[in-house]
């Protein structure tokens, strides 16, 4: 390594090559690298259809088994939300698969002349229970009445096996109204084909329990999953949780959550790992707004585990099209192997479930996945490396400092460290250029030409869109400042990613490797290049492509994960939320860290070079906005979900059609209008109304529908059609029990709802309750309440015991909003049995069609029959 040398006084050296030469030998890089990561980043395992491998007639993971299993649950029972017939369908069909493991088991153990230890149980557990479950910043209650689990233990038979337990988790379920074939069905099958695989193995005998829980309602609001950590007899014995989802249906399963080390080094066994400690931080850090299960494990069981989903096309996320048509080949086998992997090290010798028996801590580990290979080391290591990393860089900007010609000397600072500040201002002004331009381009999109989220049907429109503007961001930023020596800036930049990554670690982010990942190969290029470059020569462009190799690698990987995650978030986040801004700031900076070395690139040649370039992606933004403001956001894969209720007043009488959309993309507010035209009244106007948590028409799908914008167009009356709500005497809340006592100024009463034919019922009311049977801990205050309810089908009554605090002045009477949706008024859930939901599905069958035909596909509606009203009691 040099030490302090005068540097010549020609800048750029001769010889240099103009920045089209220069980006063209670094294109192999440039180019090679993120494509190399992106198709392993993108690589599935081969499917096996066969249920033992052919060569060694061993029982193998066979993805063909599990999308039967799915397709039977999504296609050949349907819609399962929770009360509804087909719910009770596949409780029904879990239970004989359940059985049939438990048969497989004692054939297996038959087999062996009982010399086998293998033992498995089956329960098929049904509960009724409830829970407090706060979600955006709104706190909620949930009851429910004989809902249901089944539940598989597989064990060595002997009370040590059984002391300590591994739970696999999966949801039976499905949402309002969705097959599902991802979205559980998928892992409903993996887990079904594990335990298959285990049984099957005849050598395999675990030393500690499996629990397999089929749990179903999640979509609920994970009723059955409390109803486990709660009430099942295996509950005090599971020690770890692996829970199992999708919001998607391509792609690698992801881990994002794990909360323990043990549980990071034990993920380390599956045999192709995906997940980081990136997105452990930003799922922990709520920015999501996502929930699984294993909220309720935590709780209730306080056990660590593994979060892990599907997440690759979410578009499909909730929607009609989640079948298993669209599910990825390979998709199942990898979330199979690797499953099966992570069971049979949990359930074996070496497994960490003793260890947690008195509980967990949070995770002090740094995990990633980068090309195949899984790195893991703790937060220990990590700062001892990035400190290091940190004192090696300190050492190396000082030694291989050269002062600037007397040409250049005017604005830069004379000593290392000066030259270092100027730098890093540079650099950090950059970044800023490459954040903001593009805000400004995505507030021009949005509010100025009305084009926001042209970009949705495409993740990699996302960066078309806004790549070019964030690299002319942080170029013209550039001509805001003097020209600087190159390798002054290669040295800022290796100082502040490295000086980040001993920060951020010091305060306990493990996402602090993101910025080693990059200042430690930057580093190395640099200490090559000092050794290889002669006196009087600019920095070489090896050690370009030796720095950027890594980020680009990296980031590449962390770009497609983020944008597979947010862009299709973003038809879920509100219309009032600044959706472009949101994607263009996350594809700026995702853009700053996979090309870190961009800046100093650009002070490598004059500045005529520089205001070029500018001008040129000026040119290139100017005509990228033009065609994304001609685009739709929407086609008949990537479609705009619109919520629709029917609704029927059984208080007022009163039909309204309720329309809602939860994105900002153009053309709502037209669409309704030809809604309205067509379907409402012709002499009401239509006009939007106030969403809050006293628009209790909504209140089936709180408090997710403060997402929503909502409008409510009134239904003309149908003649000769009378609805068997009208009379009001199937859907009611009464109060029993009821007792005022003025002395203590309290009334106790139990609020009953009696709801045939209404599933997923919501009373909402206010009052400042001193007591009721929910939990220990109301509101200490005049509030608003809302519970809601959901239970096995055929259920059809539920209540709650209140102690309430008189009003200081009027009536103790109690005014309840209620509201539910019709079993047999979900379109196309019903569609079968159409004629039991009377007027709703009339009108959905219509609107179905003429919404088709109107949008060509690039809509997608949830249609719901609502029944509501008001009861004063």
């Amino acid at each position: 390594m040099a030490v302090k040398r005068k540097q010549t006084s020609k800048l750029p050296s001769k010889g240099v090559w103009g920045p089209l030469r220069s980006l063209l030998a670094l294109s192999p890089v440039l180019i090679g690298a993120p494509l190399l990561a992106l198709k392993l980043h993108y690589a599935l395992p081969v499917p096996f259809t066969e249920l033992y491998n052919p060569a060694t007639n061993t029982p193998q993971i066979s993805e063909t088994r599990i999308l039967q299993h799915a397709q039977h649950l999504s296609e050949t029972i349907g819609f399962r939300t929770v009360g509804t017939s087909e719910h009770a369908q596949a409780d029904a069909w879990m239970v004989q698969q359940a059985e049939e493991i438990k048969r497989q088991c004692e054939e297996a153990v038959a087999r062996s002349g009982g010399t086998r230890k293998l033992e498995c149980e089956v329960w098929r557990q049904e509960g009724s229970g409830s829970h407090r479950f706060d979600m955006m910043s709104k706190r909620l209650y949930k009851t429910y009445v004989n809902l249901s689990n089944i539940v598989i233990r597989i064990s060595a038979g002997t009370p040590e096996s059984k002391a300590h337990a591994v739970l696999v988790n999966a949801h039976l379920d499905s949402t309002l109204p969705s097959p599902g074939a991802a979205d559980d069905a998928l892992s409903v099958g993996v887990m079904l084909e594990c335990a298959r695989v285990l049984v099957a193995r005849e050598e395999w005998e675990p030393e500690y329990a499996i629990i397999l829980l089929f749990n179903h309602a999640e979509e609920s609001l994970q009723d059955a999953s409390h109803l486990y950590s709660t009430q099942h007899p295996t509950r005090d014995t599971v020690r770890a949780v692996i829970n199992l989802e999708a919001a998607g249906t391509t792609g690698r399963e992801l881990l994002f959550q794990a909360t323990s080390e043990q549980m990071i080094q034990a993920y380390s066994h599956v045999p192709r790992p995906f997940g980081t400690v990136f997105a452990n931080d930003v799922f922990s850090s709520g920015v999501l707004l996502s929930d699984t299960d294993f909220r309720q494990f935590e709780q209730y069981l306080n056990v660590t585990g593994l979060d892990m989903a599907v997440v690759g096309n979410s578009y499909l996320y909730h929607m009609r099209k989640d079948l298993v048509e669209n599910i990825q080949p390979g998709v199942a086998q990898h979330m199979g192997e690797n499953t099966l992997a992570l069971l049979e090290h949990l359930s074996s010798a070496a497994s960490p479930l003793p260890e947690l028996t008195a509980g967990y801590s949070r995770p002090t580990t740094v995990f990633f996945s980068h090309l195949g290979w899984f790195f893991v080391y703790s937060f220990a290591t990590a700062r001892i490396l990035y400190s290091a990393l940190l004192a090696a860089t300190l050492v190396f900007v000082y030694l291989s400092y050269a002062d600037p010609a007397p040409a250049l000397k005017k604005g830069v600072g004379r000593g290392v460290w000066s030259a270092q500040v100027r730098g890093a201002g540079a650099i950090v002004l950059g970044v800023l250029g490459a954040i903001v331009l593009p805000n400004v381009q995505a507030a021009v999109m949005q509010r100025v030409l009305g084009k926001g989220m042209s970009w949705f049907s495409s993740e990699v429109s996302t960066i078309v869109l806004y790549g070019p503007t964030a690299l002319a961001g942080a170029l013209a930023s550039q001509l805001l400042v003097s020209r600087l020596p190159e390798h002054v800036l290669l040295t800022s930049l290796l100082l502040l990613q490295a000086g980040a990554s001993a920060a951020i670690q010091l305060v306990g982010y493990g996402s602090a490797a993101m910025f080693f990942l990059t200042a430690a190969p930057l580093l190395a290029s640099l200490v090559l290049d000092t050794l290889i470059r002669r006196k009087g020569q600019t920095v070489t462009l090896w050690a370009y492509a030796l720095g950027s190799l890594t980020p680009l690698l990296t980031g590449a990987q962390l770009m497609s994960t983020t944008l597979d995650v947010f862009v299709p978030l973003t038809g879920r986040i509100g219309a009032d939320a600044p959706a472009d801004n949101v994607i263009a700031t996350i594809v700026a900076i995702l853009c700053a860290h996979m090309f870190p070395l961009v800046l100093p690139f650009a002070h490598r040649f004059p500045r005529a070079a520089l205001r070029r370039s500018v001008g040129v992606l000026g040119v290139a933004i100017v005509i990228v906005t033009a065609v994304f403001a001609a685009r739709s956001p929407f086609d008949a894969m990537h479609q705009k979900r619109l919520f629709v209720l029917h609704t029927e007043n059984v208080t007022t009488h009163e039909r309204h059609l309720h329309i809602s959309t939860a994105d900002g993309a153009p053309g709502y507010d037209a669409l309704v209008q030809d809604i309205a035209r067509t379907f409402g009244r012709s002499d009401a106007p239509v006009h939007p109304i106030v969403m809050d948590d006293y628009n209790s028409d909504w209140d089936s799908l709180y408090p997710f529908s403060a997402f929503l914008t909502p409008y409510k167009i009134e239904l003309p009356a149908i003649d000769g059609a009378a609805s068997p709500w009208s009379a009001g005497d199937k859907f009611t809340v009464t109060a029993e029990n009821d007792v005022v006592d003025e002395a203590a100024g309290t009334r106790s009463l139990t609020l009953r709802i009696d709801h045939p034919g209404i599933i997923w019922t919501v009373i909402a009311f206010d009052a400042h309750v001193l007591k009721w049977t929910l939990d220990d801990n109301p509101p200490a205050e005049y509030a608003r309440h809302h519970i809601k309810e959901a239970s096995f089908y055929g259920i059809d009554t539920w209540s709650v015991d209140l102690v309430l605090q008189l009003p200081a002045s009027g009536s103790p009477a109690l005014a309840v909003n209620y509201v539910g949706v019709q079993e047999q008024g979900m379109w196309p859930a019903k569609k079968a049995e159409k004629e039991g939901g009377g007027q709703a599905m009339a009108l959905f069958e219509d609107f179905d069609a003429w919404l088709e035909e109107k949008t060509g596909g690039t809509v997608e509606p949830l249609l719901l029959g609502s029944i509501g009203g008001i009861a004063v009691v």
